[in-house]
């Protein structure tokens, strides 16, 4: 398993953003579909020796699109959105892309979004990426273990679960055990700290997280064989967003030394 950061912590323009990233030691990166024009993405790889390794395909949705509408119309734009977010992802060395539920539970909704979500998971397998989806509270799917039962109902298997180990400390789902059930259904792993309540992307060990939870966290992972992104994912509206990716950085990496986690 490798270390990589989100982007959005940082709001300056993408390629002092990037060139932030690389001071401070990551080699990959998770962007949003909008990040990178053409020349910065020149940037990424020639100037900076960065690598993506994901995309936030919940990001840069036109308005009338949504995997979940009763409007086929609307399903075809979002599916369309998600294949350029694919696309814009493998041609920059990237292997997955995620999404963030939608808010209506009801079970036609639900069925809905299942229905596109397999037929968009498939597409992706076309160009190599894989498909996931983010557990997130206050959504459809607010908790892990709620996002694996979906995803094993739609049985689709270029479709797997993004960990974020801030939401199941609000959802109050153990880390570990979740990243057991998961198994090979895990794609993608977020690492962020909170209060327990919000989502509010603090710097790690600056919340309820703590050095065991997260030793524990590694140690799921190495145990299901997990090789994919462990990726720090911080506010930028902390009070010095760099100082806390500096400082989270390095406590992933002492934390996940013994557990084959590479910088």
């Amino acid at each position: 398993m490798y270390l990589s950061c989100c982007v959005w912590a940082l709001t300056a323009n993408p390629e002092e953003v990037l060139s932030d990233m690389r001071s401070l030691g990551f080699r990959r990166i998770d962007i949003r579909p909008d990040f990178l024009m053409e020349g910065n993405a020149h940037s990424l790889q020639e100037k900076y020796a960065l690598g993506v390794s994901s995309v936030a395909a919940s990001f840069g949705v036109p308005e009338d699109a949504a995997l979940e509408s009763t409007d086929a119309h609307a399903r075809r734009r979002g599916l369309a959105h998600i294949e350029d977010v694919v696309k814009q992802c493998a041609a920059l060395g990237g292997k997955v892309v995620y999404l963030v539920p939608g808010k209506d539970d009801s079970p036609a909704t639900l069925s809905r979004y299942a229905d596109s979500l397999g037929q968009a998971a498939e597409d992706a397998a076309k160009h190599g990426v894989r498909l996931c989806i983010e557990h997130f509270p206050g959504t459809a799917l607010p908790t892990a273990s709620a996002t694996l039962d979906f995803i094993d109902a739609i049985d689709h298997p270029n479709l797997g679960l993004l960990f974020d180990i801030g939401h199941v400390q609000m959802s109050g789902e153990d880390p570990a055990e979740i990243i057991r059930a998961a198994g090979s259904r895990l794609d993608y792993v977020h690492l962020d700290d909170n209060d327990g309540r919000g989502d509010l992307h603090w710097a790690l060990l600056d919340g309820v997280l703590t050095t065991e939870s997260l030793r524990e966290t590694f140690s799921a992972l190495q145990e299901i064989g997990y090789n994919g992104a462990v990726s720090l994912e911080l506010s930028p509206l902390l009070d010095d967003p760099y100082n806390a990716l500096e400082r989270s950085r390095q406590i992933a990496i002492d934390c996940g030394s013994d557990y084959a986690l590479e910088p």
